[in-house]
């Protein structure tokens, strides 16, 4: 699911990812946290913080939620109602921390400089290793915030991190057809387009065609 009113999908456009050390680690850009805790990964892009998600951000993703449901709604699953509120969360991030944890799944949230609001997210889910080192994308964003390359922005720093530091051979994003700006964000982050898939998803209460694409790191080194 990939959607660029809101986003839902992976990258596309090889050339800006370079996956260099000094890429992944410039001057704006901080992280730190391994996998052997509770990873605490956080990085400064020029108009935005994009970090992992923690318990604390309960409050933060139901309001992101309600405030853009009725945006949101024809470009991913059938949410339930705890979706919009802070219990629902309360239980859900405990499940993402665990998964975090384990390196199965990293969710990032998009947030101004304060970072007091949510503007988007940003996950990168099934990750697995051992001779696949691949996972899949989805992101959205909010409406409020659309057409400002805000998403662009997000993803160049998320994919260098998940490339160099979690050490992905291969990053796959889908997105529905009629989506046209999460397929062009995609393609201008380098992601190939790799076949089409009928009735894909669930996509609010419809089986939807998907657009497979794919982003793989030619640069790709075994963890040391």
């Amino acid at each position: 699911m990939a959607q660029d009113m809101i986003v839902t999908g992976l990258l596309s456009g090889r050339a800006p990812i370079n996956t260099s050390y000094r890429t992944v680690l410039t001057a704006g850009e901080m992280m730190f946290g391994y996998r052997s805790a509770s990873p605490k990964v956080r990085l400064i892009t020029d108009r935005q913080v994009v970090r992992l998600v923690h318990e604390r951000d309960a409050y933060r993703l139901a309001e992101y939620y309600a405030e853009n449901r009725a945006f949101l709604k024809p470009w991913e699953p059938v949410r339930d109602e705890s979706h919009c509120y802070p219990s629902g969360w309360q239980a859900r991030l405990g499940m993402i921390t665990e998964m975090q944890k384990q390196g199965s799944a990293y969710y990032f949230i998009l947030l101004d400089p304060e970072e007091n609001e949510v503007r988007g997210v940003a996950n990168f889910s099934n990750v697995l290793r051992g001779s696949f080192y691949a996972c899949f994308l989805g992101y959205s964003l909010a409406e409020k915030w659309q057409g400002q390359g805000l998403m662009y922005e997000t993803l160049q720093s998320a994919l260098r991190y998940m490339l160099r530091q979690q050490r992905m051979h291969r990053i796959m994003a889908n997105y529905m057809p009629h989506n046209q700006r999460s397929g062009a964000l995609l393609a201008r982050l380098g992601f190939e387009r790799e076949g089409y898939a009928k009735d894909y998803l669930l996509i609010d209460g419809q089986w939807q065609d998907h657009v497979l694409t794919a982003f793989t790191n030619k640069e790709w080194l075994p963890p040391r």
